[in-house]
């Protein structure tokens, strides 16, 4: 989280969500017409200050709460984003729909991984030089993202029930409810079990009766809750106004489908990602680590029970299995994320390298 004061809520994180629900009830009661240019700027404009105050909102209550609950909450947040808009494209019937949640998933596992990893060690090694974070949580958190990642994204090539990188009905409940309860899992470890394995070291847990600095007071926090369930809703319903012009702009764009799942994740983690940076510079990389590896957790582990389910009401097909190429960045990642938070300690090395994997994610989305 970050270190600034949060006494009260800044007025455009309140301009935003109200901004937002006037457009939507103009739409629902049919005093604006959505699918002209002007409208449909209005409402990407609109999504982006949403999604903003939404993690805003989500981050004041998560200093509120303290650590891990804050990087837990801020984690929810994004994935309710993500799965609106993953859904709201699903629905659509557009071409390549079926791929559209996993290729969000495998885009908010390398973005997360190797850019927003890569560019917190860069800039936070550039300032402190070494970095320190505590070895048994992001060792856990790594050790379930890789089960996870290869139950939905490369295991479903390989199976024979159905024939392609899909899951049949029976497999695919199983999958989803496996990776709810391994995320379940994980939380508990996180917030009871073992909460010590992902604070800080050289900061002392606060005793129940001290104060954080920075912690927001009990009015802005009960607003802030308020405001992030608006903020939220208003995510959900501005991402399907705008799921088909999305698809058009990448047809027009020259770009391949998949890459509707690139936008979907950048829109949804460029909040957080900044949070995990700015924590990076503060020298408090453990917040950055749990931050990064928290919302990519929760990108598998929520996301795909949610599009299941989905899937499952509405006998949509659903794709998950990976293509090759995609594989090879995945184990790449995962590879290279173990020697990187192995050691509990990191330098601009491992950050170069992590973002030489995220440049080469983004030239094989846009050019396969």
């Amino acid at each position: 989280m970050s270190q600034e004061s949060h006494g009260s809520n800044a007025m455009w994180t309140w301009l935003a969500p109200a901004a937002a629900s006037i457009l939507l009830f103009a739409k629902f009661a049919g005093l604006v017409d959505v699918s002209s240019g002007i409208a449909l700027a209005l409402s990407a404009a609109l999504l982006g200050g949403a999604v903003f105050a939404s993690v805003h909102h989500a981050e004041v209550l998560a200093l509120r709460l303290g650590e891990p609950f804050g990087s837990i909450l801020l984690a929810l947040a994004v994935t309710v984003i993500e799965v609106a808009l993953i859904v709201s494209i699903m629905v659509s019937g557009a071409e390549g729909s079926d791929q559209v949640a996993r290729d969000t998933v495998f885009s908010a596992v390398m973005i997360v991984l190797n850019g927003v990893v890569g560019l917190c060690l860069i800039f936070g090694g550039q300032r402190h030089y070494e970095q320190s974070f505590r070895l048994d949580g992001a060792s856990a958190a790594l050790a379930v993202l890789g089960t996870l990642a290869t139950l939905a994204l490369v295991l479903p090539n390989y199976t024979l029930a159905i024939s392609g990188p899909e899951y049949s009905p029976v497999q695919l409940i199983f999958i989803g409810a496996v990776s709810l309860a391994l995320y379940l899992v994980f939380v508990f470890v996180q917030t009871i079990r073992h909460r010590d394995y992902f604070l800080d070291a050289t900061e002392p847990e606060l005793a129940s009766d001290q104060a954080a600095p920075g912690k927001p007071t009990t009015s802005t926090a009960a607003a802030s809750a308020g405001l992030l369930l608006v903020s939220l809703a208003a995510v959900v319903l501005l991402a399907k106004i705008l799921s088909y012009p999305l698809d058009a702009a990448i047809t027009s764009a020259g770009l391949p489908k998949t890459f509707v799942g690139v936008v979907i994740a950048t829109v949804v983690l460029l909040p957080e990602g900044i949070a995990s940076i700015r924590a990076a510079l503060f020298n408090r990389l453990q917040n950055s680590i749990n931050l990064a590896l928290g919302s990519a957790l929760a990108s598998i582990g929520l996301t795909i029970p949610a599009v299941a389910v989905v899937s499952l009401i509405t006998g949509s097909k659903l794709t998950l299995g990976l293509i090759p190429e995609s594989i090879v960045l995945l184990v790449l990642t995962l590879f290279v994320s173990t020697l990187t938070l192995g050691t509990g300690r990191t330098t601009v090395l491992q950050g170069a390298i992590h973002l030489v994997i995220f440049a080469t994610f983004l030239l094989l989305s846009a050019i396969p």
